[in-house]
C-alpha cells in the first residue's frame, strides 16, 4: 500500500510536470488561473493534502491545502490549521535539479512548519508506525537550452532522460511543484482493521471462558485462513476470496476483508490499466513524431514510403503492410511498396494493377468514396475484393486488416493497409491509421510535385539551352552579315569617290570654258550636274563616317577649344551658300565662353552638319541663329535655330536615328539621313547630349552640349574612344 500511494504521488507529480498545457501555457506564461486549475485537479485526490507551485524566480505562483488537526509528535492534528512544507526543500530542487521525483517524510516543527522527518523520538514510538505522516513529492520543471520545443511533453521527458545519462549537461529549472499526500487513508484501514481485529479477539476471549474449544473451532479456522491470504496478498499475489461460512464477527471480517481485497485488486489494475493506456499513447506519438520527422526529411517518393512503413510496422506492431497508390494518368491502382513480406509475395505484388471502378468494392470505398474499412474477417468481406488482391492475401495469410485512404487537396492518391497476423485488428488501429494517414498524404503528394517540378525544369534547362544554341548561331550570321555590310559600303564609298572626282573636274572645265563656248543651257546642266555632286559627296562622306563609327575605328584627339571660334569658321565657309538662298546666318557669343575639351575635327563636322541643314531647311529669307551658353555643372551648351519648315511632332524623336525617313516639306534637301546620327555619336563620345525643339512651319532648335576645360588643363591629349555604344544609342 506504501509503494501504491508513492506510486500515485509520482504518476501525478510527472503528469503535472509533463503536461504541455502546465508548462507552457501555465508555469512559463504565469497564467494563475491555468495553475489554479491544475491545483484544484490534484486537490480533489483524497490523499492530497497540499499543493505548491513555484515560478523560475522561486516565487509561488499557486497553492492550496486541506484542513488538518495536529497532535503532539505525529501531524495527527487536534486543532484546525493549515500548513506548507519548508522553503528549503524546494530551494534545494533548484540547487540540485534532478528528473527523478524527490520523497521527503514530514514532521511538524516547533515553529508549526513542515519539516523533513529525522526520525521520531515519541515516547508513543511503538505506535508511531500507526500514525498518520505526511510525504513531501518534490520534482523540477526542467529545460534543456537544445532541447526542441515542438516535442511533445512525454517525448521532451524521455528525451531529457537519455541526455541526462549521456551527457552532464545544464538544465534549466522553470519551476518546482510540490504535492504533500498523506497516509491516512492506509493508516485508517490498517487501524480499522486492527480495531476489529481487537474487538473480535476481546469478545474471542470473553467467549472462550463459556466455550474455548467451540469458539477455538469456529474462529481459528477462518482467521488461518485470513492470514493465509494476507500473506498472499502481501506478497503481491490475487488470491480467491474466502467464503464466509458464518454470519458473526468473524464473517463480517472475512467480509470486509475480501472487500479491501477487492479494492486492493482493482486499484491495482486500474494503475496497471492507466500505466498500460500510458504505454501506447507514447507509442503512438512517437510513431507520428517520427513519421512526421522522416516526411519532412526527404522528396524522394520511393525513400519516403520505404520508411513510413518500417516505423509502422516497428512502433505500431502491424505484422504486414502494404501501400497502393492511383496512377497519375490512369484511372488504375498499382502497389507503391510493401513491407514484413517474402520477397517472391513482394514481386508478385509490384506487377498488380487494378481498375478504379464504382463496382461496389473495398477499393471502391477507398479511392472513390474515400471511407476507411476495418476488416474483422476476411472470408467476411472477401466478396468485396479484388480477385488477386484476395488471392495474394490468403497467399500471405492475412486473416484481419484495416485501410485509410490518403487525401490531400481534396483528391484520394491511394491508400496504406496493414495486418497483425493471428490478432485481430480493432477501431484503435483504424485511429492511428487515419490520423497518420494526411501526413502521409501530403508527403507523396509534394514527392510528386517535386518530382515533376524537377522533370519540368530539366526540360526547360533543355529548351534553354537549344535556344541559346540557335540564337548563338543567328548572333554570328548577324555578326558577320554587318560586317560584311560594314565593309561594303566602306570599299564602295571609296570606290565612288575617284569617278566622282573624275566627273567634277571634267564639269569644272566645261564651265571654265576649256572645251568651247556654252550656252546658257549648257551652263545650267552642268551647274545641276555640279549641286548634284556636291550632294553625292557629302552623301559618301557620311556613308564613310558612318561605316567607321559601326567599325569602331574613331579616335578622339582632345584639346582646349573655343567653340565660338569654330562655329564662325564654320559659318564663314557656309554664308555663300546660305548667300545663295538668302539666308542669313548669325553668331551670338558671350565674351566670358569657358573653353571646351574637344577634339577639333569632330566638333567642326557637328556645326557643319547642324548649321548646314538649318540653312538647307531654310526657305528664301529665312535666318539661322547659332548661340552660346554656359552651364552651372561645368558644360558649354550650343544652340543651332533657324526658321525653316520644322519637323513634324511624331517624327522628332526619330531624327537621330540612322536611315531615319522624316516627310519633309523639303524633299530635295534631304541626304542619306545620317548626319543627325553620326552628329548625336560624336557628341556621345565626348560624353556630350543633345536634343531638339522643333515646331511644324515655325523651326527647329538643336541644343548639344560639351564638357568645359577644367582649370589647369591643356594640351592635346590622343584617346580611342569606342564609338559602339555611342552609335548604338544614338
Amino acid at each position: 500500500m506504501t509503494e501504491n500511494l508513492n506510486q500515485l504521488g509520482t504518476i501525478l507529480l510527472t503528469s503535472v510536470v509533463n503536461n504541455g498545457q502546465f508548462r507552457y501555457g501555465g508555469l512559463i506564461a504565469e497564467d494563475r488561473a491555468t495553475l489554479r486549475e491544475f491545483v484544484e485537479s490534484l486537490m480533489a485526490v483524497e490523499d492530497v493534502v497540499y499543493v505548491v507551485i513555484r515560478g523560475a524566480d522561486h516565487i509561488i505562483l499557486a497553492q492550496q491545502n486541506k484542513v488538518v488537526r495536529e497532535s503532539s509528535g505525529s501531524i495527527t492534528f487536534s486543532q484546525e490549521r493549515r500548513y506548507y512544507p519548508d522553503e528549503g526543500l524546494a530551494e534545494e530542487m533548484y540547487r540540485a535539479p534532478t528528473t527523478v521525483p524527490r520523497i521527503t517524510r514530514l514532521t511538524l516543527s516547533s515553529d508549526k512548519i513542515l519539516v523533513p522527518d529525522g526520525g521520531t523520538s515519541d515516547t508513543m514510538w511503538v505506535l508511531s508506525a500507526l500514525t498518520e505522516r505526511l510525504y513531501d513529492f518534490a520534482l523540477p520543471v526542467l529545460r534543456k537550452p537544445a532541447t526542441d520545443p515542438s516535442l511533445s511533453p512525454l517525448l521532451l521527458e524521455m528525451e531529457e532522460r537519455i541526455q541526462s545519462k549521456r551527457s552532464a549537461a545544464p538544465y534549466l529549472v522553470q519551476g518546482v511543484v510540490q504535492i504533500g499526500i498523506t497516509d491516512a487513508g492506509v493508516k485508517r484501514a490498517l487501524l480499522d482493521m486492527i480495531r476489529n481485529v481487537l474487538v473480535l479477539t476481546t469478545v474471542l476471549i470473553g467467549a472462550g471462558i463459556l466455550g474455548a474449544h467451540f469458539l477455538t473451532l469456529r474462529v481459528t479456522t477462518p482467521l488461518r485462513r485470513l492470514a493465509a491470504v494476507a500473506r498472499q496478498l502481501a506478497e503481491g499475489e490475487s488470491p480467491a476470496p474466502i467464503p464466509a461460512t458464518t454470519y458473526d464477527e468473524v464473517g463480517q471480517l472475512t467480509q470486509t476483508f475480501n472487500g479491501m481485497s477487492r479494492a486492493l485488486q482493482e486499484r491495482s489494475a486500474a494503475i496497471s490499466s492507466n500505466m498500460e493506456t500510458i504505454r501506447k499513447q507514447i507509442t503512438q506519438l512517437t510513431t507520428v513524431h517520427q513519421t512526421s520527422a522522416a516526411i519532412t526529411s526527404t522528396l524522394d517518393l520511393h525513400a519516403l514510403m520505404d520508411i513510413v512503413l518500417k516505423l509502422l510496422r516497428s512502433n505500431l506492431g502491424f505484422s504486414r503492410m502494404v501501400l497502393m497508390l492511383r496512377h497519375e494518368d490512369r484511372d488504375v491502382a498499382y502497389v507503391a511498396q510493401v513491407a514484413g513480406v517474402s520477397d517472391d509475395i513482394a514481386e508478385a505484388a509490384r506487377h498488380l494493377t487494378v481498375p478504379i471502378k464504382e463496382d461496389g468494392t473495398i477499393l471502391a470505398d477507398l479511392f472513390i468514396h474515400a471511407q476507411p474499412v476495418l476488416a474483422r474477417e476476411v472470408p467476411v468481406v472477401s466478396h468485396r475484393m479484388h480477385p488477386a488482391i484476395l488471392e495474394l492475401a490468403r497467399r500471405v495469410g492475412v486473416q484481419s486488416f484495416v485501410c485509410v485512404p490518403l487525401q490531400s487537396h481534396n483528391q484520394t492518391l491511394g491508400f496504406i493497409a496493414g495486418d497483425r497476423g493471428e490478432q485481430p485488428c480493432t477501431e484503435e488501429d483504424l485511429n492511428i491509421l487515419l490520423t497518420i494517414a494526411s501526413h502521409v498524404a501530403t508527403a507523396i503528394d509534394n514527392a510528386r510535385t517535386y518530382a515533376n517540378l524537377a522533370q519540368l525544369t530539366q526540360h526547360l534547362e533543355q529548351r534553354i539551352q537549344e535556344r541559346t544554341r540557335e540564337l548563338s548561331v543567328a548572333n554570328d550570321r548577324l555578326q558577320d552579315h554587318d560586317r560584311r555590310r560594314t565593309m561594303f559600303v566602306s570599299v564602295a564609298s571609296h570606290e565612288l569617290r575617284t569617278p566622282m572626282t573624275a566627273i567634277r573636274s571634267f564639269a569644272d572645265n566645261m564651265l571654265d570654258g576649256v572645251a568651247g563656248a556654252l550656252s546658257d543651257r549648257q551652263k545650267t546642266y552642268l551647274e545641276r550636274i555640279g549641286h548634284n555632286l556636291n550632294r553625292l559627296t557629302r552623301i559618301i562622306n557620311q556613308l564613310l563616317d558612318w561605316s567607321r563609327l559601326d567599325m569602331q575605328k574613331e579616335i578622339l584627339r582632345l584639346e582646349p577649344l573655343g567653340i565660338n571660334q569654330v562655329a564662325t569658321l564654320v559659318v564663314e565657309s557656309l554664308r555663300a551658300v546660305a548667300a545663295e538662298k538668302q539666308v542669313e546666318i548669325r553668331v551670338e557669343a558671350s565674351e566670358d565662353l569657358p573653353m571646351i575639351h574637344a577634339d577639333r575635327d569632330k566638333i567642326e563636322q557637328i556645326l557643319w552638319n547642324l548649321i548646314g541643314n538649318a540653312v538647307k531647311f531654310t526657305p528664301p529669307t529665312g535666318s539661322v541663329t547659332v548661340r552660346f551658353e554656359a552651364l552651372p555643372d561645368g558644360l558649354v551648351q550650343t544652340c543651332v535655330s533657324d526658321t525653316g519648315c520644322g519637323i513634324p511632332p511624331d517624327h522628332v524623336d526619330r531624327v537621330f536615328h540612322e536611315f531615319s525617313k522624316v516627310p519633309s516639306t523639303m524633299p530635295a534637301s534631304q541626304g542619306a539621313q545620317l548626319g543627325l546620327f553620326i552628329t548625336k555619336s560624336f557628341i556621345l563620345m565626348h560624353k556630350g547630349e543633345i536634343r531638339v525643339e522643333s515646331e511644324l512651319g515655325v523651326g527647329s532648335r538643336f541644343f548639344f552640349t560639351m564638357p568645359a576645360v577644367a582649370p589647369g588643363a591643356g594640351g592635346i591629349s590622343p584617346q580611342i574612344v569606342s564609338p559602339g555604344s555611342s552609335a548604338k544609342t544614338a
